[in-house]
């Protein structure tokens, strides 16, 4: 296994929170512009890594999103899927 392949384990297993605070990390340094060439183009790599896992949680979530439906009186009486449309 490379080192890019447990890097790639390692940001499958990170909880949204962590990979955004790193992703937002990532776009800061890159922003400023005080990073090497060689250690941008690695940062640039890992962000897009992370950007993509975040995305992938993201749909995850909205897949789970359910609406309530509401009884005449006003009561939760079940769920539908969320229409994303």
């Amino acid at each position: 296994m490379t080192s890019a392949d447990t890097a790639d384990t390692a940001i499958a297993d990170m909880p949204f929170e962590a990979a955004l605070r790193e992703l937002e990390g990532i776009v800061g340094r890159l922003e400023r512009g005080d990073v090497p060439l060689e250690e941008s183009i690695e940062l640039y790599a890992r962000g897009d890594a992370l950007r993509r896992h975040c995305d992938k949680l993201l749909r995850a979530a909205e897949a789970k999103v359910e609406k309530i439906q509401l009884a005449e009186d006003g009561s939760a009486s079940g769920t539908t899927p969320l229409d994303v449309d």
